[in-house]
């Protein structure tokens, strides 16, 4: 019977526990973002992939870069928890248009396990659709990685001597950087969401990810920089320089 009471007692210990995690959890993602937060968030994608290409061989293979058909960065992925294991983050997608690339859009990943693991870490994580299937899964109001959409971790490798089975296998190829260390990463499972509230946030007004993504709106004064970044690392692969 002490047993019993002792079982009762965990588990009721543990269900107040989750529902504290989990209400803590849906408040801090619905914290409403401020244009100031999306620039730096642009800014942060930006820096991302400066510090990513400048890499002399840990880098992303040229073959790759210029297949490119939209690139997705999220400069800082939430991962870990007590007892609770948990992914988050929010990042821009940019992609290849007629006429250059788009303006960014804003997107949330999001993902979850259960997993006695404590403490957390952060990573920058970089999502590349390498066919028009990739880009056809971004223009979506969400999806889940392995479910909706088929994705790879990426080959690492300024070389275009990088394996190309991806050709074949996946809309998506991901990487993470995480204390220097960069490399393909697996992301099944994770879900990928269109945040129109930030997109309209930061664009004044609604537009559909269609409509910029396909580079039918100008893009932001705000957003130049890092679409020239994009546009100079990936172009630049197209073209075999």
């Amino acid at each position: 019977m002490e047993m019993k009471r002792k079982f009762v007692s965990t588990g009721l210990c543990f269900s107040v526990f989750l529902s504290f995690v989990l209400v803590f959890s849906s408040s801090a993602v619905c914290l409403a973002s401020s244009r100031e937060d999306l620039q730096n968030r642009i800014a942060s994608a930006k820096t991302t992939l400066d510090d990513i290409m400048s890499a002399q061989d840990a880098t992303i293979p040229t073959n790759i870069l210029a297949s490119a058909t939209c690139v997705a960065v999220v400069p800082s992925l939430l991962k870990g928890g007590f007892i609770i294991a948990g992914d988050y983050g929010q990042g821009v997608v940019t992609c290849r248009t007629g006429h250059g690339w788009s303006g960014p859009v804003f997107i949330r990943l999001a993902g979850g396990s259960v997993g006695f693991q404590i403490g957390g870490e952060s990573t920058a994580l970089v999502l590349i659709a390498v066919n028009q299937r990739g880009f056809q899964d971004l223009l979506k109001s969400k999806f889940k990685i392995g479910a909706d959409a088929s994705a790879a971790a990426g080959p690492v490798g300024r070389s275009g001597q990088a394996a190309t089975d991806w050709k074949m296998n996946a809309e998506l190829l991901s990487y993470s950087r995480a204390k220097g260390v960069f490399a393909g990463v697996s992301l099944g499972g994770t879900s990928v969401t269109q945040n129109q509230e930030d997109t309209q946030l930061y664009y004044g007004q609604p537009h559909s990810f269609e409509s910029i993504l396909t580079g039918q709106v100008p893009v932001p004064p705000g957003a130049v920089n890092f679409v020239r970044t994009v546009a100079h690392d990936f172009v630049k692969a197209k073209s075999g320089d």
